[in-house]
C-alpha cells in the first residue's frame, strides 16, 4: 500500500533542494505504482529485468523506467529500447554492451556509473583508478552511450559519520571528473541516498535519490 502522506511530504521536501525522486517499484504490484502515477510521479526504478519489461508492456508510456540493479551483459538488450537511464553501470565490459546493443537500436542510451564508495565487499563499482582511466583512454570509444552522472551505495550501518563521509567521497570523484569533456560525457546527475540515508545524501550533493520502502513499504 502506498503511503501517500510520505510521498507528498518527500516530494515537498526535494522540491526545495532540486533533487528529483526515483520511486523504487521493484516487487511492487501496478496498482502501487498507478497511485503514484496518478500522483504525478513519473520516475519509477526496477531491478530485475523481467519485472521492468513485464511492467512497460501494461503501464503508461510516459513512465521513466531507471534500471536500478546490477545488469548482466546478457540482458542488455531486453531493456535498451525503452530505458530512461541505467543507474548501476559498474564495469567497462557492461559499457561495451550497452553500446553495442544501443547501437543496432539506433540509439544513445544515459547511464550512470556506480563508483564504490562503500565497506561492503558486496558492492559493485568502479573504483578511482579505474574511473580515471574510463574517462582518459576509453569512453572516446562508445558513441551510443552517454555517460551524464555517478551513481553510488553507502555502507549499510547506523553510523552516520561513515555514511556521510562516503557520500562526500562521491561527491569529491564527481566534482574532479566534471573536468572531462567529450561528446558522450557530461554529467549533471549524483545519484546517492536511498530510504534510511537520502537527507544525508542531499546535504552532500545528491540530485537524484532513490526511495522504495517510505513509499510503498517494506519489500515483499
Amino acid at each position: 500500500m502506498v503511503n501517500i502522506e510520505a510521498y507528498q511530504s518527500i516530494v515537498k521536501e526535494l522540491a526545495t533542494t532540486g533533487t528529483s525522486l526515483v520511486a523504487v517499484s521493484k516487487t511492487k504490484p501496478i496498482e502501487d505504482i498507478m497511485e503514484l502515477y496518478e500522483l504525478g510521479q513519473r520516475d519509477f526504478g526496477e531491478n530485475y529485468v523481467q519485472e521492468l519489461v513485464d511492467k512497460k508492456a501494461v503501464l503508461p508510456d510516459d513512465i521513466n523506467w531507471h534500471f536500478i540493479g546490477h545488469l548482466q551483459s546478457n540482458k542488455v538488450k531486453q531493456i535498451i529500447p525503452f530505458v530512461y537511464l541505467i543507474h548501476g553501470v559498474d564495469s567497462y565490459k557492461l559499457l561495451e554492451e550497452i553500446n553495442k546493443q544501443s547501437l543496432k537500436c539506433g540509439s544513445v542510451v544515459d547511464c550512470l556509473l556506480q563508483v564504490h564508495i562503500a565497506e561492503e565487499e558486496t558492492k559493485f563499482g568502479f573504483d578511482e583508478k579505474e574511473l580515471t582511466y574510463l574517462f582518459e583512454e576509453k569512453l572516446f570509444e562508445l558513441k551510443n552511450i552517454r555517460i551524464i552522472g555517478l551513481m553510488g551505495m553507502s555502507t549499510l550501518t547506523d553510523d552516520t559519520h561513515k555514511i556521510r563521509y562516503e557520500f562526500e567521497k562521491l561527491k569529491r570523484l564527481y566534482d574532479r571528473y566534471s573536468v572531462f569533456k567529450a561528446i558522450n560525457f557530461k554529467l549533471s546527475v549524483i545519484s546517492m541516498g536511498m530510504s534510511g540515508d537520502y537527507q544525508i545524501a542531499i546535504e552532500e550533493g545528491s540530485t537524484m535519490v532513490r526511495i522504495g520502502s517510505l513509499l510503498f513499504g517494506k519489500r515483499d
